[in-house]
């Protein structure tokens, strides 16, 4: 199975998760560490074998994670590319589309294999904070600065749905079975039906929400300004469980991984970056028994982590095999 990750500064980082005397023991290991872009990375995604990032130089730059290669540059857009999302059909070990969106409200669609521009859509008439595609490939939903909510149609390359929230929201996740998405603005994490917008329950967060990721049995995990990893679930609106200061400073970045092949001794992966340079890596297992969590494994990189991206795709790598990078800031 191979992982990836990421957060950013214009610096990358490659780090390989490797097992040291026993399942429960694992380390980070360095793979690279070099200056992508030519000025701060905003975002990052990741599938397969491949991962992305988006800078305000106006850039997303392509990497090969196992040969830890360069794949080169996209130019397509002329503003800060804000958000990214590779869409992976469920058969396949590689990306299919890769979409991202900018800080003039524009939303690039790519075909992955090899990446070729085929689409530019008109989102949002500000900043586009965040995108999610749907998991079937064929929808994506994106949130700006103009506080409305997009949905775009990327079969046809087109916008469908366009409504004012009344305030910013400044992430939107789907479920992973794509029947409900999430929405954060501020502290608060909206949950809706996908079929209509439909507000099902309302998280309410501590402090401000800075990233989420959807987890198994309807769980949302969300971090932030509060230095906690909050387990949620969704149907109840409750919190399940909370790994409290899981760093000292906020949480920038959250990664849920899993082998994915149903195997109920599979350990359940959790990664989380945070501006105090740090990444680790989380049972979350051990984070429902024990009263302090423990993270099987961590790396410093000295540099202020801005975003983290990874996937849990299989392909023909050691079950045990997470590459995980970092951009920083």
């Amino acid at each position: 199975m191979s992982l990836v990750a990421g957060s950013n500064e214009r610096f990358i980082w490659g780090f390989k998760l490797k097992p040291v005397t026993s399942e429960q023991s694992l380390t980070l290991v360095p793979l690279f560490s070099y200056p992508s872009h030519q000025s701060a990375i905003l975002s990052a995604a990741a599938a397969g074998p491949i991962a992305a990032s988006g800078s305000s130089d106006d850039t997303i730059h392509l990497y090969d994670l196992p040969s830890a290669a360069s794949l080169g540059s996209l130019y397509q857009h002329t503003a800060s590319v804000t958000a990214l999302s590779f869409y992976t059909p469920p058969s396949l070990s590689f990306p299919r589309n890769l979409i991202s969106a900018d800080a003039e409200g524009y939303v690039c669609i790519f075909d992955a294999d090899p990446f070729v521009h085929l689409k530019t859509v008109r989102a949002h008439k500000k900043r586009i904070n965040d995108l999610a595609v749907h998991p079937s490939g064929k929808l994506a939903l994106s949130v700006g600065r103009d506080d409305c909510l997009a949905m775009l149609n990327l079969v046809r390359g087109r916008r469908s749905f366009y409504c004012r929230l009344g305030r910013e929201a400044s992430l939107v996740r789907y479920g992973l079975d794509g029947e409900k998405f999430f929405m954060a603005t501020e502290d608060r994490v909206g949950v809706h039906e996908a079929e209509d917008a439909k507000l099902v329950t309302e998280l309410q967060c501590p402090n401000r929400v800075l990233c989420a990721s959807p987890g198994e049995n309807g769980l949302l995990f969300t971090g932030g300004e509060d230095k906690n990893i909050t387990a949620w679930d969704t149907k109840s609106g409750k919190v399940a469980y909370c790994i409290e200061d899981a760093h000292k400073s906020r949480v920038k970045g959250i990664v849920v991984l899993t082998k994915n092949n149903g195997g109920v001794d599979d350990p359940y992966l959790l990664a989380s970056a945070s501006s105090d340079g740090v990444v680790r890596v989380w049972d979350v297992r051990n984070s429902m028994k024990e009263e302090k969590a423990n993270p099987l494994a961590e790396a410093s990189t000295n540099a202020r982590l801005t975003c983290l991206a990874g996937s849990s795709i299989k392909c023909k790598c050691s079950p045990r095999h997470v590459i995980l990078l970092i951009f920083a800031i």
